[in-house]
């Protein structure tokens, strides 16, 4: 497995950053902000999907070039 890219890790801060703001969201009983919480988790995970996908094709294009140069 190779080093995670920098969508991957925006991906994770941002789903981290949603889950603290839906836990301060409840405790303050701010329904924007759980909304917000959810919409930023969402966003996040999407964004470190993406991340993942680029890192398989990266590493795929990556074993094609070793194989043809074997």
């Amino acid at each position: 497995m190779s080093i995670p890219n920098k969508d991957e890790v925006k991906g994770t801060f941002r789903e981290a950053k949603g889950t603290v703001k839906e836990k301060v969201g409840r405790a303050t009983n701010d329904p924007d902000m759980v909304q917000e919480s959810k919409d930023d988790k969402a966003a996040g995970r999407t964004q470190k999907t993406f991340g993942k996908a680029r890192r398989k094709v990266g590493d795929a294009i990556k074993d094609v070039g070793d194989a043809i140069r074997k």
